[in-house]
């Protein structure tokens, strides 16, 4: 089992310390002692609880895709030059920036402001875990 300390389900969540604490008690979410006595959650359990209770906009692209990886959110700052364009946006609490044509940005009409989905492919996708 995968222990997590509260603090960092929290996180995880996007809620605070306490409404995990709340959310023990009335046994939404379950807990057990570290070694150490700290309250900590089962990694899976906090995995099921995010898929859960996650919210995804709305994909505006209304496409059929075989790509799964997509992410909506605003455009939050376009930096081109004539050839290359560099374009962020924030989906959620992710920052995602994507490089492309200035040409494509133009075509798009992509300016900050603007909703648009990044789409990636899990090909492309570098899985870290934090060492031990």
């Amino acid at each position: 089992m995968t222990e997590i300390r509260i603090a960092d389900a929290a996180r995880f969540l996007g809620v605070s310390d306490d409404t995990v604490r709340r959310w023990i008690e009335q046994g939404t979410l379950g807990s057990t002692r570290s070694a150490t006595g700290q309250s900590v959650v089962d990694g899976l359990e906090l995995a099921r609880l995010l898929k859960e209770r996650s919210v995804r906009p709305e994909d505006p692209a209304r496409v059929a895709s075989s790509a799964r990886n997509r992410f909506v959110g605003l455009v939050t700052e376009v930096v081109s030059d004539t050839v290359m364009s560099q374009v962020e946006l924030q989906c959620g609490p992710h920052r995602v920036v994507s490089l492309m044509s200035t040409e494509a940005v133009r075509d798009l009409g992509l300016e900050p402001g603007r909703v648009a989905t990044a789409v990636v492919k899990s090909t492309d996708v570098v899985v870290e875990t934090p060492g031990t």
